[in-house]
């Protein structure tokens, strides 16, 4: 297992993060998973002696059951808080409320206090804004952040799935007001739905962000149990709960040039996936969630696959994106443009 700093911070996590959405058994979210209290631990530990550091959670994940299975599974295994890396988010209902939804500074307050006696903590190391409320102003929402940073009841603060624009209005409203800002954006990314390379990728390597893809493997669609046809296991979590939509034919070209290059090194299908994202120097840590211990092991194991050069280029080429507008007008204006080490002949 390595270890990446999360953004501009100096904090180490793990390549690969714990997901804990199949915690619990409440509401939809049984679909995705309904494992109890000895599976959640066996999990933990396995995680935890492979070298993950980086667990990941939400207070809305079964109505708070998640939350409240990682506190007591951290505790009934005594693992050292120190070496945990705990983040957990906010915006979801949790109530039937007015209120008891969005990034107001009440929900958010009140949340973070829930979440922290579910967790059975002082603290957790990453607050994330859990998505975009369009009621409430963002800067209400930062300066709620930044007091619970401030208190000590949060470490750092991140988002998951904003905008590029609304994230960046974000980033210059915590400049301006020397709030706490983001450090991370935790997002979709697949090998089969590439789709933040657009603009959130740029937006991290110029703001300092750490990206955490959720759902490498497409809602399990990049197993390979799936066909073309839409034939699967009937229990799987794609055949209840069609989410998060890909491009199904770009994704089923993509795992006719995986499972060769799987089948050369002896791995899972899954492995070849969640390696992809690996590889890639924006990719801080690839969150990967599981039914069983053997789904765990498979994915864990991921951090071993070495891709040769052509690989890395036929899984590029067959995942690639279609080119859009303004992308396609950045590039052609850009042609004539001197590039550091490039010869005139490749620019003319």
């Amino acid at each position: 297992m390595k270890y990446k700093k999360l953004g501009k911070t100096g904090l180490y996590v793990s390549e690969i993060c714990l997901g804990t959405m199949t915690y619990g058994g409440k509401g939809f979210w049984e679909v995705i998973g309904k494992l109890g209290l000895d599976s959640v631990q066996s999990q933990f530990r396995l995680a935890y002696d492979s070298g993950v550091n980086f667990i990941d959670t939400a207070n809305v994940y079964h109505e708070g059951e998640s939350e409240k299975l990682t506190g007591d599974a951290i505790g009934k295994l005594g693992l050292p808080r120190n070496e945990l890396v705990i983040a957990t988010k906010v915006k979801g209902r949790m109530g039937k409320g007015a209120n008891d939804v969005g990034l107001t500074r009440k929900h958010i307050f009140d949340s973070i206090d829930a979440s922290l006696q579910r967790l059975q903590m002082d603290h957790v190391d990453l607050y994330q804004i859990h998505g975009f409320d369009p009621v409430t102003p963002v800067e209400e929402t930062l300066d709620a952040l930044n007091d619970i940073v401030r208190s000590g009841r949060a470490r750092y603060i991140g988002f998951c799935n904003l905008p590029a624009w609304l994230a960046m209005k974000a980033l210059s409203v915590s400049d301006a007001k020397g709030y706490a800002r983001f450090v991370s954006a935790q997002v979709h990314y697949t090998i089969a739905g590439r789709d933040i390379e657009r603009e959130i990728v740029p937006l991290a390597k110029e703001e300092g962000l750490g990206i955490l893809p959720w759902s490498p493997l497409a809602g399990g669609l990049l197993t390979g149990k799936f066909s073309r046809n839409g034939e699967g296991p009937s229990d799987a979590r794609r055949a209840q709960f069609d989410f998060p939509p890909v491009n199904k034919d770009r994704l089923f070209n993509t795992i006719d040039v995986i499972r060769p290059i799987a089948e050369a090194h002896n791995v899972s299908i899954s492995q070849i996936a969640i390696a992809y994202l690996l590889q890639k120097p924006f990719v801080t840590s690839v969150i990967i969630g599981a039914k069983t211990n053997e789904q765990l092991k498979d994915n864990l194991a991921s951090v071993n696959v070495k891709f040769t050069s052509d690989e890395i280029k036929a899984l590029d080429d067959v995942s690639n994106l279609p080119s859009e507008y303004p992308g396609w007008m950045l590039g052609f204006q850009q042609r004539d443009r001197y590039i550091e080490g490039a010869e005139r002949k490749d620019i003319l």
